[in-house]
């Protein structure tokens, strides 16, 4: 796999609970294979990694999956209300933003401060 396809393939095994960036992924991509637990070949522009046999070994040999881990404990449910809820969210402000003027666009960024400030202020246990 490249690197891209590694971070996709994360996100689907954790089922969404955790998606590496790229700024996390290729230096551990090189770290591995500084160490010889991969290896790597251009193929069509891309830069496709392999384990060798000792990374084979170690992998084997390693903790659980972090995937796995990253997803234990996760209420799916709850975790699709709360995407639902900020895609709702955004999809409104961005509308806002291309279509309203001025002063419109002014509030929407207020209710989006208003109510970060407010998120915060429940972990806070405040009113």
């Amino acid at each position: 796999m490249h690197g891209y396809e590694m971070i996709q393939e994360i996100a689907e095994r954790s089922g969404g609970a955790w998606k590496p960036s790229p700024g996390s992924v290729y230096p551990t991509l090189q770290l591995l294979e500084d160490e010889g637990l991969i290896v790597s070949e251009t193929e069509g522009g891309k830069k496709l990694f392999s384990l060798t046999e000792s990374g084979r070994t170690a992998a084997d040999e390693g903790p659980e999956a972090p995937w796995e881990e990253a997803s234990r404990g996760v209420d799916w449910e709850a975790l699709s209300e709360i995407r639902q809820a900020g895609f709702g969210l955004m999809e409104a402000f961005g509308q806002v933003w291309k279509t309203g003027s001025k002063d419109q666009r002014d509030k929407a960024l207020a209710v989006i401060n208003e109510a970060r400030k407010k998120l915060y202020l429940i972990l806070a246990d405040e009113d």
